[in-house]
């Protein structure tokens, strides 16, 4: 005669629409295909758009503190910044306190282009047909979800494994 286990049954994965994880991978996938018409007279990607974004709060970073920021690996950084620089909206320059460290800073065309990032924001609002006050508390609640989800894991820290 077999033992019964105490062990849990087959758990079946929850459909898509019903996950969480989905619903905010989806709407990112949305606001992206909204945001790529106007990246794209910009002349940029997405994680490009991102990249800039951050150097246009605090200029001349380190490659790093980009990625940190990102919650990107360096070596994933590294060929976007490339073009980045080719297309003439950023210089990377060695830091000449510490050779290892390559300093990332906007040029005068990285720059100008934070005027036009602007539309952005007006056209996810637009598109998505919210208050602006709404759409300001999910920011604010997806942000509290992801901070207490890396909090729960030990950070960004893309080098540690889960």
């Amino acid at each position: 005669m077999k033992e019964k286990s105490n062990a849990p049954g087959p758990n079946p994965p929850v459909p898509l629409d019903d996950q969480l994880c989905y619903a905010i991978y989806s709407a990112g996938m949305a606001i992206q295909r909204v945001y790529k018409p106007l990246l794209d007279e910009m002349g940029l990607t997405y994680p490009q758009y991102l990249v800039l974004n951050v150097l246009w709060r605090e200029d001349a970073q380190a490659v790093g503190k980009i990625a940190e920021r990102l919650a990107l690996e360096s070596s994933t950084l590294t060929p976007l910044l490339k073009r980045l620089e080719s297309a003439g909206l950023v210089q990377r320059t060695r830091n000449p306190d510490n050779e290892r460290q390559v300093v990332v800073a906007l040029t005068a065309g990285g720059r100008a282009l934070q005027a036009r990032a602007g539309c952005l924001g007006t056209a996810l609002l637009a598109a998505s047909g919210q208050p602006l006050e709404k759409l300001g508390r999910l920011n604010r609640d997806v942000k509290h979800l992801r901070d207490a989800l890396y909090d729960e894991i030990g950070g960004w820290d893309l080098t540690r494994a889960p």
